[in-house]
């Protein structure tokens, strides 16, 4: 799994704990009577983490009072937890069961309560696990159309977003809800996730820089930053927050080879280039003698015509008297 996707996935689970436990916290004062019994006993269960059992009680309170939004609501969370449970155990075939009772359950909320944020909410954390993550958008629309200043319809809305690789719109949503509540620093490293998707790599470090301003010895915090500076090539920068990291969790593994990858391709930047090689020089070419010049086609060629020549000249003085000098020798 890459660092991206290890990082949605644990920090929806964790946050989506919290919620689980206020959902379940919506349901303290049931109404009197049979159905308020067992509403309460199903919370008691759900706190124990006893979550098939709370199902159990749960489904009795809604046999009693099935128009009572609550008991979906709250037998809904009690799924979703228990396929949490499932998962942990490596029951993934009873986990997907658990999680599509949850959903009918967040949905049958939704129609009972069409008015309720919440129950957009709850339905759109389910289907944010099971990274139905357009479905998860168009329900937190919602929820922020009936409430817009629910803080954690946007921020579970920014969840989707990152799984949706829509960085843009995550990064909208994780500064809305960090202009309201500044001091929750999970939105600070959600928003340098999405940072990085758009290679914003200069904003990123900036939100890693403030989460360490607040605690120096964040693992978390100093391996995403030397990340982040690796994916900027400023492998000198990542190398001391993976050195700080290790000293921390000598243990982790992937860290120690992000160090090694940076430490690499540090040094191979840092190497000498290779000495040019002096060029070869080009040579003189001969130049050519004067036999090498001479055709042996003209030599034949000379010859015969010199022995044209001697042919005609001896057919013309042929039988032609000698003069004779007057002179006495």
């Amino acid at each position: 799994m890459n660092m991206l996707n290890k990082q949605i996935i644990t920090i929806i689970t964790v946050s989506f704990l919290w919620i689980a436990g206020a959902q379940i916290a919506f349901a303290k004062k049931p109404a009197g009577g049979g159905g308020g019994n067992h509403m309460q006993r199903g919370i008691e269960l759900a706190q124990q983490k006893h979550f098939d059992a709370a199902v159990a009680e749960f489904t009795k309170a809604i046999e009693a009072n099935p128009n009572d939004a609550r008991g979906y609501a709250n037998r809904g969370t009690a799924y979703r937890q228990g396929a949490r449970t499932a998962i942990a155990a490596g029951d993934q075939e009873g986990a997907s069961t658990r999680y599509q009772s949850a959903l009918a359950d967040f949905s049958k909320y939704v129609e009972l309560a069409p008015k309720d944020a919440s129950a957009y909410l709850e339905r759109a954390a389910t289907e944010i696990e099971l990274k139905q993550y357009d479905a998860a958008v168009t329900d937190l629309n919602k929820a922020l159309e009936l409430k817009p200043d629910d803080i954690n319809a946007n921020k579970f809305r920014g969840f989707a977003e990152l799984g949706l690789s829509q960085w843009d719109k995550a990064v909208a949503d994780f500064t809305a809800v960090i202009q309201k509540k500044p001091d929750d620093l999970q939105n600070y490293d959600r928003r340098a996730l999405a940072y990085r998707g758009l290679k914003n790599y200069d904003a990123a470090i900036a939100d890693y820089n403030f989460l360490l301003s607040k605690n120096p010895n964040d693992v978390e915090a100093l391996t995403k930053r030397g990340y982040t500076y690796s994916l900027a090539l400023q492998y000198e920068k990542a190398i001391p927050d993976y050195e700080a990291a290790l000293k921390i969790n000598p243990q982790d593994n992937d860290t120690f080879q992000r160090l090694q990858y940076a430490q690499s391709m540090l040094a191979k930047r840092n190497a000498s280039p290779p000495a040019a090689a002096s060029p070869s020089p080009t040579p003189t070419p001969e130049k050519p003698s004067l036999i090498s010049l001479i055709n042996p086609l003209y030599v034949g060629i000379g010859i015969v015509a010199l022995i044209i020549i001697a042919v005609i000249v001896r057919f013309l003085t042929r039988g032609k008297a000698e003069e004779t000098s007057n002179i006495i020798r």
